[in-house]
């Protein structure tokens, strides 16, 4: 398990805002059709990288949900659109949130809901 210490920025808070972050597109997995929207942000506070995973089902109300989770420098590289569910899954602690969970964010761990 990635063990990722939280440092109180307001980056970590679940309804952080898009503006304070730098973002940059990383590409759509398309891993059993999902077309998960993977893009890696970077805190404008305290320069940490998370990435964000976006999937949405068109076709069903409510089903737009969203996780990210920090990135540590060493490895970033190695995030790709295809492995970045099973990184979050990894990780210690991430935040969710969108129409599917009802909520703006809350904080989880394990098995990501795609």
């Amino acid at each position: 398990m990635n063990k990722i210490q939280k440092l109180g920025c307001s980056c970590e808070k679940p309804n952080s805002n898009y503006t304070e972050y730098r973002s940059s597109e990383l590409g759509i997995d398309h891993t059993n059709g999902r077309y998960g929207e993977v893009t890696i942000q970077q805190c404008k506070l305290c320069q940490r990288i998370w990435i964000h995973y976006f999937v949405e089902y068109e076709h069903y109300s409510k089903s737009g949900r969203w996780y990210k989770g920090i990135v540590s420098k060493k490895d970033r590289p190695n995030i790709t659109p295809e492995n970045a569910v099973e990184y979050l899954e990894s990780l210690e602690w991430y935040v969710y949130g969108g129409s599917f969970f009802e909520s703006m964010g809350e904080f989880g761990q394990g098995k990501l809901n795609v």
